[in-house]
């Protein structure tokens, strides 16, 4: 049992990582601390996605006229190079929109910031509708 554990290392730590940013996701009121358990849950996929990628025993695949050579897929690693780079620019996005609600409501904490646009809406006079206009 433990040495089927110490063989899957790497699904163990995919499985806590996961959990720690779900958990962050759902848990926390703070906007920023969301975006670091978004974050810490997009690192979760790659690793898993790397580990599926990687063979034992495994070569990189560069053809060496061996038909006996056991050859790595090298799909994943090109799959998770681009989707860090979207993970990149969409935290990036999340984090200027956590900017600008700042500016806007003055806080990043959900419940302040639901209670503010409750409170604005609640002050916004009503426009008239276009019958009542006429």
């Amino acid at each position: 049992m433990i040495e089927q554990l110490a063989g899957s290392w790497n699904y163990i730590i995919v499985v806590i990582l996961m959990m720690t940013g779900l958990f962050m996701v759902i848990a926390r009121a703070n906007l920023v601390k969301k975006m670091i358990g978004l974050s810490i849950f997009q690192t979760s996929v790659f690793i898993f996605y790397i580990s599926l990628g990687k063979m034992a025993g495994g070569t990189a695949p560069i053809l060496d006229g061996n038909p006996d050579t056991l050859y790595s897929n090298p799909l994943p690693h090109v799959l998770i190079l681009t989707a860090i780079v979207v993970g990149v620019a969409t935290t990036a996005l999340g984090l200027a929109l956590i900017l600008r609600i700042n500016e806007a409501f003055g806080s990043v904490e959900e419940d302040e910031i639901i209670a503010a646009k409750a409170s604005q809406s609640l002050a916004r006079p009503k426009r008239p509708t276009s019958e009542a206009a006429e």
